[in-house]
Order: C-alpha cells, then sequence, then structure tokens
C-alpha cells in the first residue's frame, strides 16, 4: 500500500505542532516548578526568622508540607483530568498553587507558612502535564518530549539555585511567593491559549491501570528511585542554606557557590545523555550515578564546616542528580505500555512529591536530634538502597519499543 505524504515523514522527527506542544507544556512545567525550587535555597533561613521558627523539625516540615499534599494529589488530580480534560485540570491546579503562593507570602508564623506550602502542593498538575504531552505527541517522538520537558524543570532548579538568594536579598521571601504566584497566574494564560485541545481518547478503567503499575518490579525501582532523590534533595537543602551561612557566605551571596557548582555538573553531564539512551547501557550508567551520589553525601558529611569541602560535595552530588532528574521520566515512559502510561507517571510523580516531604521532615527532625551527620547519612542510606533496587533492574527498552510487558521482574 503506498504511504501518504505524512506516512512517509521520519518518524524520529517531532512535527510542528509536537514541538509547540512539548514547548508550550515545558514552559507550563518550569514555571509551576520555579515556584517550588526557587524558595528551596532560602526558605529554610526564610522560615527560622518567623515565630515559631527556631524549632528545626518545623522548618523541615515547611519545606515538605508542599510534597504532602503533591504526593496525595497527583492521581486524584489525573484521575479527575481523565473525566474534565486535562486543559481544565491543569488550570484549576496553577490556580490552587497561586493562591498558596499568596498565602505563604502573608504569612505571618510557621504554621501559617506550613497552610501556605500546603496549599501550593495541593495543585498537584504535574502527571497531568506529562499526561497532556503524550496525548499530544506519537509514541515514537514521546520519550523526546519527556526528556525535554524534564530538561526544562532541570534548567529551572539551576536558575533558581541562583536566582533565589538574589531575589531573597532584593525582594525578600514574601516577594518571591508573591512573584511565584503570578507566574502561575500566567502560567493558566499559556496553557488556555497556547497549548492544543487533545483528541478525545477513551481511558481504561483507572483502578485496573493502578494495580497493573503497582505490579510492575521495573516501574517500582524507578518509583523507588524518584522518592530517594527527592528525598535527598530536600534533606540536603534543610541543612545546606545553614552550613554555607556558617562558612561566612551571606545568605544574599549563595548563589556565588550554586552557580559554579552547577555550571561544573552541567558540563560533566550533558555528554552523559547519550550514553543513557544508548540499548544495553541504561542499568549501568543509572548504578554509576547512583554510586556517585552517595559519595557525595559522605564529602558533606566529612566536611566538618569547611567551605572548600562544601562545595566540592555539592558540585559532585549535582552531577549525579541532574543527570538522574532528567533521566528517570523518559525511562519511565519506556517502561510503560501507552495503555497504562498516565497512571504509571501519576504514581511516578507522587513518589516524587512524597520523596520531598519524607527528606525534608526527617532532615528536620535528624538535625534537631543528632546533628548534620545524620542528615547525610539518611541520604546515604537511601542512595545504597536505591543501588541495591538497580542491581536488579533491566534494561530500559530502546524508544521505539514502548510496549515493555508490565509484572515483568
Amino acid at each position: 500500500m503506498p504511504r501518504s505524504a505524512a506516512d512517509s515523514r521520519p518518524p524520529s522527527r517531532m512535527t510542528p505542532a509536537e514541538r509547540r506542544s512539548t514547548a508550550f507544556l515545558a514552559g507550563v512545567s518550569g514555571l509551576r516548578m520555579l515556584g517550588l525550587f526557587i524558595v528551596l535555597p532560602v526558605l529554610a533561613l526564610h522560615a527560622e526568622s518567623l515565630p515559631g521558627g527556631h524549632d528545626t523539625a518545623m522548618i523541615g516540615f515547611a519545606l515538605g508540607a508542599y510534597g504532602l499534599a503533591q504526593a496525595i494529589l497527583q492521581i486524584p488530580f489525573g484521575w479527575a483530568s481523565d473525566r474534565v480534560g486535562r486543559k481544565p485540570a491543569i488550570a484549576f491546579g496553577l490556580a490552587v498553587f497561586a493562591a498558596g503562593s499568596f498565602l505563604a507570602a502573608w504569612a505571618p508564623d510557621i504554621l501559617w507558612l506550613v497552610a501556605g506550602r500546603t496549599l501550593q502542593g495541593a495543585g498537584a498538575v504535574s502527571a497531568v502535564v506529562m499526561a497532556l504531552a503524550a496525548d499530544l505527541t506519537r509514541d515514537e517522538v514521546r520519550t523526546r518530549a519527556m526528556a525535554m520537558i524534564g530538561i526544562t524543570i532541570g534548567a529551572t532548579f539551576a536558575l533558581s539555585l541562583v536566582a533565589g538568594p538574589v531575589l531573597a536579598g532584593a525582594i525578600g521571601v514574601p516577594g518571591i511567593f508573591v512573584l511565584t504566584g503570578a507566574l502561575a497566574a500566567a502560567a493558566i494564560a499559556v496553557v488556555r491559549f497556547g497549548v492544543p485541545a487533545p483528541p478525545a481518547r477513551a481511558h481504561a478503567d483507572p483502578r485496573v491501570g493502578f494495580r497493573r503499575v503497582l505490579a510492575d518490579a521495573q516501574l517500582l525501582r524507578l518509583d523507588f528511585g524518584i522518592f530517594a532523590l527527592h528525598a535527598i534533595l530536600t534533606a540536603l537543602f534543610v541543612h545546606v542554606p545553614f552550613a554555607l551561612r556558617d562558612a561566612g557566605i551571606a545568605p544574599a551571596r549563595h548563589w556565588t557557590v550554586y552557580l559554579p557548582v552547577l555550571a561544573v555538573s552541567v558540563a560533566v553531564v550533558l555528554p552523559l545523555f547519550r550514553v543513557v539512551d544508548r540499548p544495553g547501557r541504561g542499568r549501568a550508567v543509572l548504578g554509576a550515578t547512583i554510586a556517585t551520589l552517595a559519595v557525595s553525601l559522605v564529602i558533606l558529611a566529612a566536611s566538618g564546616g569547611s567551605l572548600p569541602m562544601i562545595v566540592a560535595g555539592l558540585a559532585v552530588f549535582f552531577c549525579a542528580f541532574n543527570l538522574l532528574e532528567a533521566s528517570l521520566p523518559a525511562m519511565v515512559s519506556r517502561f510503560a505500555p501507552r495503555a497504562t502510561r498516565g497512571t504509571a507517571i501519576g504514581v511516578f510523580s507522587g513518589m516524587q512529591y512524597l520523596g520531598m516531604f519524607v527528606g525534608a521532615t526527617g532532615a528536620g527532625v535528624l538535625l534537631k536530634l543528632a546533628g548534620p551527620a545524620a542528615v547525610y547519612g539518611f541520604g546515604a542510606a537511601l542512595a545504597v538502597l536505591w543501588l541495591v533496587a538497580v542491581a536488579t533492574m533491566a534494561n530500559p527498552p530502546a524508544p521505539a519499543e514502548s510496549t515493555f510487558s508490565m509484572g515483568r521482574t
């Protein structure tokens, strides 16, 4: 049968509509994640300045409350988007996030800050954004679309670590919350007018998809991985801002540490993205990167307040973190069959945010009871457990092999 002009297009090339949709959705993800990441390097110090903020356990809870709400609501938002539509669900979630940002900006004490952070997290649309990206792209380019969104989130994270301390010095942390609320409102307009409506699709019973996803050993390994990665990240930022301040770096100048650290990590990691995608290499690269993550935590634990050691530990950490953050979502999209991909992404996103909550609250308690070394030891233990799980993991299938069998061990 002769092929049409559309069929003759190289299958690995995104269409203009796919590129435009992916770019808009990456922008929406970036704007929303900016609201999370930009306060990460400064929120602990701000929380300490509020009434009730001298309890490190409460500081950790203020950092982690966002993740707890996200973890609880990712799957309900995904199910709702199947019924009312992706775009309305995303717009509603962004409105809730904006309201939480304004509440956090006003917060007169740490309890109100926790309430604002919880309301921010209640706008749990990460999985819906990824599901919409899947709706608007073909199977053969979907991994690339997911990677583009993941890379945008990674770039937003890098920008936030540098911009957060600068903005905190200029407009204060409450001003940052107002800014992120305004950006969320702008993202609603992007969703409304920039992103096309997805094609109508019949959706499988979500309970069946949920059971299938939880029965898949490969996906469960990745779910634990994103949980561990973000638990370690948020645990780090319960203590690192204080460590830098105690080492003689004023909070408004913390960017002078983060900027060179991130520049080094990007230069190291960029050449490795192609290696992750090579058939048969994914598991080995993943294992080596997790081991590097554990080494970075050992360096930080042994720093003893030494600024050069802290900087070295952070540089090694972000080399590992950036590679893992960008590659894990693409691996999920490869392992999960199309029929359950939205549910798989929802579970994956929920575990990511649960990790944020557990890492931040756990680190706050450990810092209060046992000191900084216990925080880094907690992170290293999670990395070792993850490494053990990856040792028996299958290599991710090539991008074209998008129907990896569920339940494989």
